[in-house]
């Protein structure tokens, strides 16, 4: 990721890096603040620690001694995690929000791979990162998109059931006493209560059939006053709403599929990508979700099925909360955003060294992210001051020249 800045962009990270020192008080996590900060942006395949230090530093004595602060800063300092990523969460939003309205909020969780088991929350588990059930923590994310940027404003750390059997190993870990078991959905509800409360603009919440096949979690995004464009699961039950608003008995959407039958599925072209035109066919029908606590169904909505090819079952079933005016196309336009969570992960991982954190505690690997979402913070308001709609999204090594 490079960047030469003017004196203006100059600046502004000034500027930036100061605001984030205030809510951190103390002059040397102050320093050190911008040290870690530095080092995640500038030069180098390893963004750990160690390497952070060497290259900031002017000689082996120094290394071991930034070497030293930086372990205290990311492992043992007291500082406030959200705070500090809802500080950069605002400064990015200004200048994205001026541009452009957010249309969508992403939840998704992503991997990061680890041996041995003394890091908090690692398990045998699956993560898409790598494809396969494998020694891993997991941590699941919160991605603001306008039409054209996405920023990251929230991440926390998935701890599997088993880990709180043993309260000890817990505590070695750093994982505070008061916290309990949660699924990734109810993380997913917490970080969206969070982002609320902080007044970010609102959007239409995106995430796959982890979280959208739990009911809780549906109703969960429609009290705190959200739309939703939810993947469910073929078992997901529901009641067909009539062009006169009777509505059918319960079937599952893999049902509803049947019954709608082949001729209802037409073609939608939702984006031309770099290769080829990203296009499929889809059926939307008019539905109420049920669910133990609403058998007879909840509030209408859209059921949005995805049908690749006619001769084979369904690949995507969504259930939607928007408008019974909207089109097919708006509908699939809209519910297809997902994808750019990857792209997201690609930046934070590849570029800002979100995976490179080698620390073993609960405290220490929140801190380690809140400094990559500060940092991604800034890059999502530099590029999109710089790069205006019209000319789409630069490649990053072209967007800026390295300086740091």
């Amino acid at each position: 990721m490079a960047y030469e800045f003017d004196d203006e962009a100059r600046r502004r990270m000034e500027e930036f890096v100061h605001g984030i020192g205030d809510i951190l008080e103390n002059k040397r996590r102050r320093a050190s603040f911008a040290t870690y900060f530095m080092g995640l942006l500038g030069d180098g395949e390893r963004k750990s620690v160690e390497p952070m230090a060497a290259r900031a530093a002017g000689s082996p004595e120094e290394t071991r001694a930034m070497t030293e602060r930086l372990l205290h800063f990311v492992g043992d300092s007291r500082w406030d995690d959200q705070q500090v990523r809802q500080y950069a969460a605002r400064y990015a939003l200004q200048p994205m929000t001026a541009r452009e309205p957010i249309e969508a909020y992403i939840f998704d969780d992503t991997g990061f791979l680890k041996q041995g088991k003394e890091s908090p929350g690692v398990k045998r588990q699956y993560t898409g990162a790598a494809g396969k059930r494998t020694n891993c923590q997991i941590a699941t994310s919160l991605t603001l998109c306008t039409r054209t940027s996405e920023l990251p404003v929230d991440m926390d750390l998935y701890v599997p059931a088993d880990w709180f059997e043993d309260r000890n190993r817990c505590r070695r870990a750093r994982i505070p006493d008061e916290l309990q078991f949660r699924p990734k959905w109810q993380i997913g509800l917490d970080m969206l209560a969070r982002a609320s409360k902080a007044g970010y603009p609102p959007g239409l919440v995106l995430a796959d059939s982890a979280y959208g096949d739990v009911g809780a979690f549906r109703a969960g995004v429609r009290d705190l006053g959200f739309d939703y464009a939810l993947d469910v699961k073929v078992h997901t039950r529901v009641r067909v709403v009539g062009s006169d608003g009777s509505v059918s008995d319960v079937m599952s959407v893999e049902q509803t599929a049947d019954v709608i039958g082949a001729s209802s599925f037409r073609k939608v072209t939702w984006r031309e990508g770099t290769r080829h035109t990203l296009a499929s066919r889809f059926a939307t029908i008019r539905v109420r979700a049920v669910t133990d606590q609403e058998p007879e169904g909840g509030e209408e909505q859209w059921l949005v099925i995805e049908r690749p090819k006619r001769d084979e079952p369904p690949t995507h079933y969504v259930l939607a909360t928007l408008p019974a005016t909207l089109s097919r196309k708006q509908l699939v336009r809209k519910l297809k955003q997902r994808w750019r969570i990857e792209r997201t992960y690609e930046d934070l991982k590849g570029e800002l060294g979100l995976d490179h954190f080698e620390g073993r505690t609960y405290s220490g690997w929140q801190h380690h992210v809140s400094c990559v979402l500060a940092c991604a913070a800034f890059v999502v308001a530099e590029r999109t001051r710089c790069f205006p709609p019209s000319r789409g999204r630069p490649q990053t090594a072209q967007a800026f020249a390295r300086a740091a």
